[in-house]
């Protein structure tokens, strides 16, 4: 067991190192720097609450960085400092194993540097976590200042502080029981950590990790409420033809095919063919057995068969992901102003291809799990006004800080 310890500061320094690079997304380099470093499953909590605790506060970070050493650092000893002093001021970790255990992770030229700053954090430990209630609100909940401009100006300062807050907060699990597996409720029902959440029919709160079986078995999808309201707008019906255009995972596909109770067509398509495998299998767990899967990017025009096919479309785009930030925590970080502004014309152009494809009487739901006006009613009034045989016949915008969950967006459109 002593061998181990070292090898989760370890492991969350390499993959922390890894997406300061740029590296794909942070739950897939903790799961490959778990791996490499021989970090145990149990050990994994650790591992992850370290990183993503980093990333929450890195801000703050930097500042008590700051304040306990001068000079310029390179990025591997910053992040070293980063995940020790993470350990000491965040997390409660013991004081030694925090210190002992990082120092013994770096390279023995900067070892006496990382202790020294460590120790001092033990010394000043209670004026440095006061100097937070100081610093300002970006500073304070690690949002880059650009974000934290642009949502004062969209919702105001009470609000875009209780956004802040929210996307800080450890976020719980929930889980949406399976109706498509008949035995699913009682089996999910029956353990003593999952309750039913008042008002929310089939979803559940998870203490913990969900037994591994009750995935692989199809009991329960990990899905947030905010992900119905798209196919509540969608309504999908018994043996109807149905596309679900950006579908993987595949969270909204089971809810669709739940809705037609497994009855008709749906056609699941994804722009990244190495997310179909992944795609495939949950529906198949979840006990799908009405959906075909395809890569197709819709930024392209459809093919010919496809046009006039469908009764209903899903259109799930590509998102800036500011509704999920609580979940994905380092999505904050690699988001740019100009990345909005990109994907606003991939969503339009996705919803442009996506319209042959729908039968006469059709109705196309767009949604995201964005809460950007540009990405959601402004593209939709935009498109309304460009396209004057379509209305709008309904929407639904979840907002965090006011409905108590993910932030989304769903508009349902028709031709006139």
């Amino acid at each position: 067991m002593p061998q181990q310890a070292p090898n989760i500061r370890r492991a969350a320094i390499s993959a922390l190192r890894a997406w300061s690079k740029g590296h794909t997304y942070m739950d897939t380099l903790i799961e490959r720097h778990a791996t490499k470093n021989g970090v145990s499953r149990q050990d994994r909590a650790l591992l992850q609450s370290i990183v993503y605790s980093v990333i929450r506060n890195r801000r703050i970070l930097d500042v008590w960085i700051g304040k306990l050493r001068k000079g310029k650092l390179d990025h591997e000893t910053r992040d070293i400092l980063r995940v020790g002093l993470c350990q000491l001021l965040l997390l409660g970790i013991a004081d030694h194993a925090a210190v002992n255990e990082t120092v013994n992770c770096a390279k023995s030229s900067v070892r006496g540097l990382i202790n020294a700053v460590m120790r001092q954090a033990i010394t000043r430990r209670g004026r440095l976590l006061a100097d937070v209630a100081e610093m300002s609100p970006p500073v304070r909940f690690s949002h880059p200042d650009w974000l934290w401009n642009r949502w004062c100006r969209q919702f105001g300062k009470k609000d875009a502080l209780q956004l802040l807050t929210w996307n800080n907060e450890q976020a719980v699990t929930l889980g949406r029981i399976n109706p498509l597996i008949p035995e699913a409720a009682e089996v999910v029902l029956s353990y003593e950590s999952a309750t039913p959440i008042e008002g929310l029919d089939g979803f559940i709160k998870i203490e913990g990790a969900p037994p591994a079986d009750w995935m692989k078995n199809g009991y329960i999808y990990i899905q947030d409420p905010a992900t119905c309201h798209c196919v509540d707008l969608l309504n999908p019906q018994p043996g109807e033809s149905i596309l679900d255009a950006c579908a993987a995972p595949g969270g909204k596909t089971a809810l669709i095919a739940a809705a037609m109770k497994n009855r008709g067509e749906i056609l699941c398509t994804d722009s990244n063919e190495k997310r179909l495998p992944r795609l495939d299998e949950n529906l198949t767990n979840l006990g799908v057995d009405i959906a075909s899967v395809r890569a197709f990017d819709w930024t392209h025009q459809a093919p010919d068969e496809w046009h006039g096919l469908f009764d209903a479309i899903l259109l799930d785009v590509p998102c800036s992901n500011t509704g999920v930030l609580r979940r994905r925590v380092d999505a904050r970080w690699r988001l740019r102003a100009e990345h909005i502004t990109d994907l606003c014309n991939i969503q339009y152009s996705i919803l442009e291809n996506a319209l042959q494809c729908l039968r006469d009487g059709g109705r196309i739901v767009y949604s995201t799990c964005s809460i950007e006006p540009d990405e959601n009613n402004s593209l939709i009034e935009k498109f309304i006004s460009e396209h004057s045989d379509w209305q709008l016949t309904k929407s639904h915008q979840a907002l965090p800080f006011r409905d108590n969950t993910d932030g989304a967006y769903a508009a349902r459109i028709e031709r006139v």
